[in-house]
Parts: structure tokens; C-alpha cells; sequence
């Protein structure tokens, strides 16, 4: 019957395209989220001043400070990060740069995962890595240099200072923002340029085993260090998390906003199921008005027929929502291993469209379909009530 298939195509249809909506938001915001954290961490220890300059106010990262960080946050790791703002300079061009220094318990899983060329070197394990760096295929591109080439760096303090540094991986993350300034090199090096001792730094990474968890953990941090300042006498200690901080703020807020997006379609969706549904109720009610009659006739009472007709429409609603689930894994497959969907990493961070499943959304979302279509069938079932059996029997 034309009017079951086109019931039947609407809710599958409504609720592939819900499931794959979530996915896909859920998926870029995970993927652009891991990226910054990369870069930024989920909450950083540091001197109040170096929000502003950030390779001139080290902080000391001793064993106290590491231990009140480490227990209040039950972080996955806890690493020291330096800083130094330079110039790289070759023949023909120049370009201002920021060394991002890590030590030996730096997780490097993810800046080596964005490795393109070359390797990333063993920092703070191994001596031979202390004058070399890896820079993004951005920078590369713009100086040409590739890996292998030594390049010299220009430090601007109290007086210039420049070293030589010999390239040995390139990585790309597509997050322009970083990508065309950060250089990554050994914790050792930065800390001679600047200067500082051993234990010295210009902050704490502080990545979460869970993200939900930050606004918690970055109150308790923050009331932790809070602590310690008072204790060991220090004024410019602070906590910032990965929403406060400047360089990532702007990405995480336009991220927020796609949940907006997300529900938009959920509730158009929803909408345009429930019609269709409606739609199908309503013209088998009309196709079946002389069966109506003839079991009024019979005296079946109008609950009864109206349960008849839920019971029927509610098959035709499960038997969509099974076909739109198949559907929407389907494409999800074959977008996970092939990615046939590609995007511009220059505007969305990512070269292909990822996706993330979220269990209790996905339930929710079969859920919310099949009680809210469901509801929706109860007004125009009632239509069984205006059927007269006399005139219905008499017309045939």
C-alpha cells in the first residue's frame, strides 16, 4: 500500500538523518576538542602574568606542586611545558614562532599522530634531541625547509640570542592557529635560553582522563593552589582551564554552538516524522471507513478499532525506526572507512567528516521518536469515533 510505504520512508528517513546528525557533531566536537587539548591541555598551572608574556614568568614546579596538582585533579598526566617567543630565519624569508619545550613525561601520542614527514624525537630522554625540532608543514611550506635542514632562531630579551636547530619531523594538525607558530623541542633547551633552573618552567599541563569532569576539577584546582600560594608564600601561582584559556575559547564556543544546530534538527525531524506518520494514519482510516462500519456493526466499541489502528501504525513506526537505524550505522560505516565525505581542513580543522557514537544519545533518540510519534497518532485515531456504520454499509 502506497500510504504504509511512504509512512514507513518517513520515519526512516526522520530517524536516519537525527542518528547521523548527533554523530556527526558529537564526532567533529571530539575530534577539534582532542586537537586543542593537544595543544593547550585541559587545565594549565601557571604565573598569572604569563597570559600575557608567556616566556618571561617561569613558576617552580617542584614535588610539592606537582603532588597538590597531581591528587587534586587525578589526572591522566601532569606535564611541564616551556615557552620561548623567537624568530625563525632563513635566506629569503622570516617567520615569528613560539618553542613549545616538553620534558621525558610528556604524552606525546598525539602530536606524534600528526606526525607527516620525519620523526618526533625522544625529549627529555635523549641527549642527541636537545638542539632539534619539529615544526608544522605550514611553516615548512612558508620557509622552505624540510626535514634534515638546520635553521637558525633569533631570541629577542635583554640582548639577541640565536641557535641553530636541526629540523627533524613535520606535523600537521590543521588548526591554522597553532599550526603557523608552534615549534616543538626539548624542556632543556628552553629552559638555557631562558635562563631557568632545573625544576623551573613557564607551566603545568594538566590533561583529564574525562573532559566532563573540568569545570569540577579546575574549581578544585584552583581552591588547591589556592592553598598552596598561602602556604609556600607565593602571589602570581593560577589555574586556567581550556574554556578560559584565549587561544582555545573562540573554537570551544563556536563548538558549544553546534548542540544549538543539532537540537534545530532534531525537533525538524521529529516534526516531519510525526506528520508522515499522521499522514499514513489518516489515509488508512479513509481506505478502511467501510470496515470501520462493518465492526461497528459487529459492536466492536470505537477504543477497541482505535487500538486496532495504533497497533497497526505503531508496526509501521517500528518496523521505519529499524530501517532508519540500519541505514544511518550503514552510511556511518562507510564514512568511517572510506571517508567519502571530505571537508576543508582550513575551515573545519578536520580533512573528513568524523563521527562519534554516544550510546545514551542514540537510545534517546529511538526513545524520544517512538513515544512522541506514537502521541501524536492518538488525535487522529479519534477520527474512528465520527463513523457511522449505516451510512458506510448503505454507500457500498
Amino acid at each position: 500500500m502506497p500510504a504504509v510505504h511512504i509512512a514507513t520512508a518517513g520515519v526512516a528517513v526522520g530517524l536516519a538523518v537525527m542518528i547521523l546528525s548527533v554523530c556527526l557533531v558529537k564526532g567533529f566536537q571530539g575530534e577539534v576538542a582532542a586537537k586543542l587539548a593537544g595543544f593547550a591541555s585541559h587545565i594549565e598551572v601557571l604565573d598569572l602574568n604569563s597570559q600575557t608574556d608567556a616566556d618571561n614568568h617561569p613558576i617552580t614546579a617542584d614535588a610539592a606542586l606537582m603532588d597538590v596538582v597531581k591528587k587534586t585533579t587525578q589526572a591522566e598526566t601532569v606535564q611541564r611545558v616551556s615557552v620561548k617567543i623567537g624568530v625563525m630565519k632563513t635566506h629569503d624569508d622570516f617567520s615569528g614562532i613560539m618553542l613549545k619545550g616538553i620534558g621525558k613525561e610528556y604524552d606525546k601520542k598525539f602530536i606524534r599522530s600528526c606526525m607527516v614527514e620525519g620523526k618526533f624525537p625522544d625529549f627529555g630522554n635523549n641527549a642527541d634531541a636537545i638542539n632539534q625540532i619539529v615544526l608544522s608543514r605550514q611553516i615548512a611550506e612558508m620557509l622552505h625547509l624540510k626535514v634534515g635542514d638546520k635553521v637558525y632562531v633569533y631570541f629577542f630579551t635583554n640582548t639577541i640570542k640565536q641557535r641553530r636547530f636541526e629540523i627533524a619531523g613535520i606535523y600537521e594538525t590543521h588548526l591554522q592557529q597553532f599550526d603557523k607558530n608552534f615549534v616543538w623541542t626539548d624542556l632543556q633547551t628552553i629552559n638555557q635560553l631562558n635562563d631557568w633552573g632545573e625544576e623551573q618552567c613557564s607551566l603545568l599541563e594538566v590533561k583529564l582522563q574525562n573532559f566532563d569532569d573540568l569545570e569540577e576539577r579546575t574549581a578544585k584546582l584552583g581552591d588547591a593552589v589556592t592553598a598552596y600560594k598561602h602556604t609556600h608564600q607565593i602571589t602570581n601561582l593560577s589555574v586556567m582551564s581550556i574554556r578560559d584559556n584565549p587561544r582555545t575559547r573562540p573554537v570551544l564556543s563556536w563548538l558549544e554552538l553546534l548542540d544549538l544546530n543539532v537540537m534545530v534538527i532534531l525537533v525538524i525531524m521529529l516534526c516531519v516524522a510525526g506528520v508522515t506518520m499522521i499522514s499514513g494514519l489518516l489515509i488508512l482510516i479513509l481506505e478502511r471507513t467501510t470496515t470501520i462500519g462493518v465492526l461497528k456493526a459487529l459492536g466492536a466499541s470505537n477504543r477497541r478499532i482505535r487500538r486496532i489502528f495504533l497497533v497497526y501504525a505503531g508496526h509501521i513506526l517500528v518496523r521505519g525506526m529499524v530501517i532508519g537505524n540500519v541505514f544511518a550505522f550503514l552510511l556511518a560505516l562507510l564514512q568511517s572507512q572510506f571517508h567519502l565525505v571530505r571537508l576543508d581542513p582550513a575551515t573545519y580543522y578536520v580533512d573528513a567528516v568524523p563521527l562519534a557514537y554516544d550510546p545514551a544519545w542514540l537510545i534517546g533518540i529511538n526513545l524520544a521518536t517512538l513515544l512522541i510519534t506514537l502521541l501524536t497518532l492518538v488525535l487522529p485515531a479519534f477520527i474512528v469515533s465520527v463513523v457511522q456504520p449505516a451510512k458506510t454499509i448503505r454507500f457500498d
